[in-house]
């Protein structure tokens, strides 16, 4: 994700990285010379007596406005569906953070060893973030689990999910050891459980995209509606029209590629969540937790 000043006008305008511009501009340059082709033909035409200029293929323009209007609402509504979509998957994220720190938190004042399950939920969203973003190893998270829970949750075909089972085993030895009583060990199970909600919050938007149907209308009709603006452009605009063509066709291929790129927020896009700041954060977090040792503090009441 790219972190960027609002207020800054002129840079954000003019940036490259993380725009639209690098993936549509190959289309976009494709319309430009077929702008020009048609552009081109007519002008050659005209002056030659083949077509009117009048009515050049009887092209209606009002018709093709209320083309462009209805195109305008289907890409409108891509981009609110991928912005829920990425907004979704940062408030997922953000309860898992939440949550993390709660776990540990409470563990540190409770019970023996915090700083092991510190390392078993690091290692759980770390291995969940890599999950998202299409790996299937567990990359860095290895450093914060031992060896016997790497054998463990390789048997997994989820290894976040094989992570959270050894969670809860860690929790309940701490019940068995009397560390828990059954209130306390209920708030903990349901500190895990809304971190497996979380994490299948996240897996729905992973794979669940956007249904094909609404993107290969929205795309077939963006493809006639440019094919057949610079016949309705050729006779008003004159040679403008391939560079009207032009801009048309960078804000309408733009705006479908920034839906695109926003649809899954776990990707390794510029425009997708900084995935690896949340979970640094909660491995500084939970690990800090953890080292603060349960003490009796004194508070004397204010006069």
């Amino acid at each position: 994700m790219i972190a960027y000043d609002p207020y800054r006008w002129w840079k954000s305008t003019f940036s490259w990285r993380g725009t639209a511009l690098p993936l549509a501009l190959s289309r976009v340059l494709i319309f430009l010379l077929y702008a020009i082709l048609i552009q081109s033909l007519y002008e050659y035409g005209a002056d030659a007596g083949w077509i009117s200029e009048v009515h050049f293929l009887g092209i209606d323009p009002a018709g093709h406005a209320v083309l462009g209007s209805l195109i305008g609402f289907l890409i409108v509504f891509r981009i609110n569906a991928s912005n829920t979509r990425w907004w979704e998957g940062r408030t997922l994220w953000g309860t898992l953070i939440n949550n993390s720190r709660n776990l540990v938190r409470f563990a540190s004042q409770h019970c023996s060893e915090p700083e092991e399950l510190a390392r078993l939920i690091t290692g759980y969203v770390m291995c969940l973030r890599r999950g998202l973003q299409g790996f299937r190893d567990l990359g860095e998270a290895d450093l914060y689990l031992s060896d016997a829970v790497v054998h463990r949750i390789s048997r997994f075909g989820n290894l976040p999910t094989g992570i959270s089972q050894v969670i809860s085993e860690w929790i309940t030895t701490r019940f068995r050891r009397q560390q828990l009583d059954s209130i306390m060990l209920r708030h903990m199970e349901e500190l895990l459980n809304r971190l497996v909600d979380a994490q299948g919050g996240c897996e729905r938007i992973q794979k669940t995209p956007l249904p094909f149907v609404y993107v290969a209308m929205i795309r077939q009709l963006i493809l006639i509606y440019l094919l057949t603006l610079p016949v309705v452009l050729c006779e008003r605009c004159g040679w403008w029209s391939p560079v009207l063509l032009a801009a048309i066709s960078l804000g309408m291929f733009g705006l479908e590629e920034a839906g695109v790129e926003t649809e899954d927020p776990f990707g390794l896009e510029d425009n997708c969540l900084d995935l690896v700041a949340c979970t640094m954060t909660i491995a500084r977090d939970t690990a800090q937790l953890a080292t603060l040792p349960a003490t009796e503090t004194n508070f004397s009441e204010g006069s």
